[in-house]
């Protein structure tokens, strides 16, 4: 018997919204809009983030950056002595990289020497961002100029997999002995050093004993490059919410002025249902399905066109403001994944508002 008036009173609810076509359809333009543009926002930040968890899960425990009156500066190799002799060090390496600023598409690119990898002196691997805008395949040369002002030529062995655009678009692997002819560093020195710990449990105590040992060192910790990535994503997310707040604060009005009262037309017609015998409970579940039919609809619709825009278009619209890069643009496809806690916020922001912005007049 329940559900049977309820579906009699969602037939009328949805009949009664006919003469008001133009009102309704531009309301859910307005509301498809807004759950679109925040849901993109959503989707796009947490996808990115999880892209970057993944990326770095296997990074070292700990980096030591050496600082000098504040700023990053050269590592002495002796430096990683020290440091493996602090109990709980399971290892210690150098690492090589910098940057390399190229006047022809002004850019820079990040040369790093891997560690796995066995590279001639004369060969580099380099990431699909760059090999796109400088239009590279395997076996042409790219020039580099040194710091004596020599010109060499490297010739590209191999392009990254795209797999990890995200963070190689403008990567270039390189050789030990060709990244110093680049760069002029001796062999006594390095750009950081990478500590691999026996106990993850004890990466606080180590960097404290770093920092005790090594007064000019800065340890990072994996869990804080996470969290930065995490600040940045979440930051520039917000950038785009507020470039794109006029869509949300049409939304907001419309939902502020269905709030203040009903229109005449909406008077009259709860007044002819009181007076054919439509009690007020009556009236007010009309109202309440009234908004749901709105409110979900457009939420289903704008959650769908979200969806499509992150996953499908690789985020066409977003992708220029939260990537970052200001030359050489990472293009990769981001795994379709949306959890339950994002929809549930989601539709707490959109869908109960509204929907409480529908029954309240008519219940006043």
């Amino acid at each position: 018997m329940w559900i049977e008036k309820q579906r009699h009173i969602l037939d009328f609810t949805l009949s009664s919204l006919a003469p008001r076509k133009g009102k309704n359809l531009a309301l859910i333009a307005v509301y498809v809009l807004t759950v679109a543009v925040l849901g993109s926002v959503m989707f796009y930040a947490a996808a990115m983030q999880r892209e970057a968890a993944l990326l770095l899960k296997d990074t070292p425990e700990i980096v030591v950056q050496r600082t000098v009156a504040g700023r990053h500066d050269l590592m002495p190799v002796d430096y990683a002595r020290q440091i493996s002799g602090v109990r709980g060090v399971a290892a210690v390496k150098g690492r090589l990289w910098g940057y390399y600023y190229d006047h022809t598409v002004k850019a820079n690119y990040t040369l790093m020497v891997p560690d796995n990898l066995s590279l001639t002196a004369e060969e580099i691997i380099v990431g699909r961002g760059l090999a796109r805008v400088r239009q590279l395949t395997k076996g042409n040369r790219l020039w580099f100029t040194t710091h004596d002002q020599k010109q060499v030529p490297y010739q590209v062995f191999d392009i990254l997999a795209p797999e990890a655009e995200l963070v190689s678009a403008d990567l270039i692997l390189i050789s030990e002995p060709g990244f110093r002819q680049i760069f002029g560093i001796s062999g006594q020195y390095a750009t950081d050093l990478t500590v691999k710990v026996r106990n993850p449990k004890e990466v606080l105590t180590i960097v404290n004993k770093i920092r005790q040992i090594l007064p000019d060192s800065r340890p990072i910790t994996r869990e804080e490059i996470l969290r930065t990535y995490n600040a940045v994503f979440d930051w520039r997310g917000g950038l785009v919410l507020l470039a794109l707040a006029g869509a949300v604060l049409a939304f907001l009005i419309f939902a502020w002025d269905k709030a203040g009262g009903l229109s005449a037309e909406e008077k009259r017609e709860i007044g002819i249902l009181k007076a054919i015998g439509w009690e007020t409970g009556d009236v007010l579940q009309m109202k309440v399905w009234e908004g749901l039919a709105i409110s979900l609809s457009s939420f289903l619709v704008g959650v769908l066109l979200a969806y499509l825009h992150i996953f499908f278009t690789s985020a066409a619209f977003l992708s220029p403001v939260i990537k970052g890069w200001s030359v050489i643009y990472p293009d990769f496809r981001l795994t379709p994944m949306v959890s339950g806690m994002q929809l549930a916020a989601l539709f707490f922001f959109t869908v109960i508002p509204f929907t409480v912005a529908t029954i309240v007049p008519a219940w006043r």
